[in-house]
């Protein structure tokens, strides 16, 4: 589910982390900026609000309750085991387009699995990286097995620009003396 983070090594010249599977240049050395905060950091500040639905639901009643709470997907659960994830475009790709009645149709029979899911312990960078390579949009977040939580990837957008403008008016205040 994860990748191997045993790949990564602290960077001493950028204080973030860098794949040890990128070589040092001869003359020059790549760097990459990392975010530091986790994803428990984020779910801290947002909260850990999280919708989930029946497998035995019908599509018509996870699609209607997504637009209730203005939401683009939710968990599937079951006796608080996490099984999958439905999202808006799951009910496109799987539903709508194949001619498939959403009010016949159970979640459980277009649910996305096996779960992409994150511990809150992950970086923002390594949520973003995962969401890419899975082309996913919205990322459980776990203890063990017990489910604390939902990022989007418009929360890690969000967290992302809110810390480059934070780090640009401290350099500001830096450079201004104050």
């Amino acid at each position: 589910m994860w990748p191997d983070r045993g790949t990564q090594q602290n960077d001493p010249i950028s204080g973030g982390v860098r794949d040890s599977s990128l070589q040092a240049e001869p003359e020059r050395r790549r760097c990459r900026m990392s975010i530091s905060a986790t994803v428990g950091t984020i779910l801290n500040q947002k909260g850990h609000q999280v919708y989930s639905i029946s497998p035995d639901a019908t599509v018509f009643e996870a699609i209607q309750f997504m637009a209730d709470q203005n939401i683009g997907a939710l968990l599937v659960t079951s006796e608080e085991k996490l099984l999958g994830v439905i999202s808006e475009r799951d009910y496109t790709r799987k539903v709508a387009l194949k001619g498939r009645s959403s009010r016949e149709t159970k979640v459980r029979e277009i649910i996305s699995s096996p779960v992409v899911s994150a511990t809150p312990d992950h970086s923002v960078e390594e949520c973003m990286r995962l969401m890419t390579s899975h082309r996913v949009r919205h990322l459980p977040v776990l203890c063990g097995e017990k489910l604390v939580g939902i990022v989007s990837i418009g929360d890690l957008v969000n967290w992302t620009i809110s810390a480059q403008d934070a780090a640009i008016e401290q350099l500001k205040s830096y450079i201004a003396g104050l």
